[in-house]
């Protein structure tokens, strides 16, 4: 197989999930399959989607919401994109400051009861308009009766600078990936009142996304790619043990750099909410899944979509369908995950009930969208 471009530069910011991608190049996976990876810090989503669509570059580790979000024109110019593989499940926090703990603002309906008693502007963060922290932190909220687009204000701050900017009183929470919710426990800043697998059990988090033109112009390339980010998913699952490697390499240099103790129990699914709560979780971050957890469902696609139209960011239905599916890279990454020896799905749909008890299926999405009472009108 002729690999159109050997050399790969990948994106990502320092969170915990960026893993798969960095464990493909420490682990050798991608010379295995003809490719090396060059990975790329970076500071923000908005530079990770510009850069992508520049063609600065190749691929990246990035917010399912955002390719959405630029293939249909939401806050930039459209341009068309891919989404390769996803790259884990699970493993995001909803973070609340510890004055709102203090107040009595432990869950949604406490959180919701204070806003209705204690009247005055309350702000809450999340990474990219359109990204999945957006879309977790509005369905939560509303979920609890709050409005996130009228009853609180919503900025958005890159990932790694939300514990300090809770920490200086800039906000009242935030919607992150790992590793700044737990940071914010350790720190005795802010409280863990939901995760993101709570909202949605098993809900697809970020993609290896590209240009619509790269994936074209180098489709070997991007079939390689994905076969050794699918291997590097699996040896991460494989055990703790792997885990806690992955976590080490993670902590150090210039990668996530946060220290172990921040990374680890995460990604071990150990959770403590910073209110003297300690559980196992039952959904926890998870990069393969013996596949499950990296397959592209068009069914996941389409659910950001309904979410882009429901707070208004899309002011018209797209065509749900056509649009999923010429984002989604299905064939590509069914090659991929034979040569990586991944089982496949049988349906590119599949069935899931949110934190209302809304189920979800693929199925009518102008419908479901339309459906939610509180939504953008």
């Amino acid at each position: 197989m002729h690999i159109e471009k050997p050399v790969v530069r990948i994106g990502f910011n320092p969170l915990t999930d960026c893993a798969s991608l960095v464990m493909a190049s420490v682990l050798g996976c991608d010379e295995r399959h003809g490719v090396r990876l060059v990975l790329s810090r970076e500071a923000s989503w908005a530079g990770v989607r510009d850069k992508l669509v520049t063609g600065e570059l190749d691929a990246a580790h990035a917010l399912y919401g955002m390719v959405y979000g630029t293939q249909l024109g939401i806050g930039a110019q459209r341009h068309d994109m891919a989404v390769l593989m996803h790259l884990n499940r699970n493993g995001q926090a909803i973070t609340l400051s510890r004055q709102l703990m203090a107040q009595g603002a432990v869950d949604g309906a406490s959180l919701a009861a204070l806003i209705r008693s204690e009247r005055r502007q309350y702000v809450f963060a999340q990474t990219f308009p359109t990204g999945t922290h957006a879309m977790w932190l509005y369905y939560w909220l509303a979920a609890h009766g709050i409005d996130p687009l009228r009853d609180v204000r919503a900025i958005t701050i890159p990932p790694s600078q939300m514990v300090y900017n809770l920490a200086e009183g800039h906000m009242d929470g935030f919607c992150a990936g790992e590793p700044w919710g737990q940071r914010a426990v350790m720190d005795g800043i802010g409280v863990t009142v939901a995760t993101s697998q709570r909202i949605w059990p098993d809900h697809p988090e970020k993609v290896l996304a590209t240009s619509r033109a790269f994936a074209d112009a180098h489709p070997n390339t991007c079939r390689a790619l994905v076969a050794a980010v699918l291997e590097a998913s699996r040896w991460i699952d494989a055990s703790d043990e792997n885990r806690r490697a992955t976590a080490e390499i993670l902590a150090g240099g210039a990668l996530v750099a946060t220290d172990r103790a921040a990374l680890l129990p995460r990604m071990l699914g150990q959770y403590e909410d910073g209110m003297g709560h300690r559980w196992q979780d039952e959904h926890p971050l998870a990069f393969h899944q013996g596949g499950a957890a990296n397959y592209p469902y068009l069914s996941d696609g389409i659910w950001f979509m309904t979410q882009l139209r429901r707070w208004g960011l899309l002011k018209t239905h797209p065509d749900y369908e056509a649009t999923a599916r010429a984002v989604t890279r299905v064939q590509l990454y069914r090659e991929a995950a034979e040569m990586a020896g991944v089982a496949l799905p049988a349906d590119s749909r599949r069935r899931s009930t949110l934190i209302d008890g809304r189920v979800w299926d693929g199925s009518d999405p102008e419908r479901y969208a339309l459906a939610f009472p509180i939504r953008q009108r």
